[in-house]
């Protein structure tokens, strides 16, 4: 079975959306919520493979949960599902570690395949569209100030720390031994004057979001 929770703030789209996913009989619904700060806490207690998240809520907003969410037990997989086609609001999606983001417009059968592919361990993120984002970090034109310091090996480990990775994990994606990621979070953490990754998470995410608008 696949477990997922849902968050939207329309209850009537949350009870489609259950209907939906659980006609098949393989995925099930753990949990739900219609409010970002409440799925914030919620989620990483129920531990669903898949968190389905509406992309904007009266109180926050499905990709911050994604990033927090994610930054607790990074084997959540996040799909933003949206009524907006934005190019800011994806290019901060990819930077919270989602797997998909799709618009609501979206056929039934689609968002089934979607949720089952994403619990999968795939990313229904277009690579030639993340690899195209992420490089605007290393683009000293579109580049915030407060990450010019960094050095392009420094702005990797900060990407998939805004991604919600591990240090084994980053580790792994880069090639380099955990201890050697660990010296690079911490030089991170450093010039950018902070104390916690999450912090370089949520500022990385900020930053970048602000360069694209």
């Amino acid at each position: 079975m696949i477990r997922v929770f849902l968050l939207d703030d329309h209850e009537v789209v949350r009870r489609g959306i259950r209907e939906l996913l659980c006609q098949d009989g393989d995925i099930e619904i753990v949990g739900e919520s219609g409010s970002a700060v409440e799925a914030v806490h919620r989620i990483p207690a129920l531990r669903p493979d898949v968190a389905v998240l509406d992309a904007r809520l009266p109180d926050g907003n499905g990709i911050d949960v994604c990033r927090d969410v994610r930054a607790v037990d990074p084997t959540i997989r996040g799909l933003i599902l949206t009524s907006y086609d934005d190019d800011a609001a994806l290019f901060a999606a990819i930077m919270a570690g989602a797997s998909g983001y799709i618009l609501k417009q979206i056929r039934g059968t689609d968002l089934i395949d979607a949720v089952r592919r994403v619990a999968a361990g795939q990313s229904l993120l277009d690579p030639a569209v993340t690899a195209r984002v992420l490089a605007r970090i290393r683009d000293g034109a579109d580049t915030p100030d407060e990450l010019k310091s960094l050095t392009d090996q420094e702005h990797r480990t900060l990407q998939y720390v805004a991604q919600g990775m591990t240090n084994r994990e980053i580790a792994q994606e880069m090639h380099l031994a955990d201890k050697t990621v660990k010296n690079y979070v911490s030089s991170v953490l450093t010039k950018l004057g902070l104390e916690r990754r999450t912090q370089a998470a949520v500022l990385a995410t900020n930053l970048l979001r602000d360069s694209v608008r």
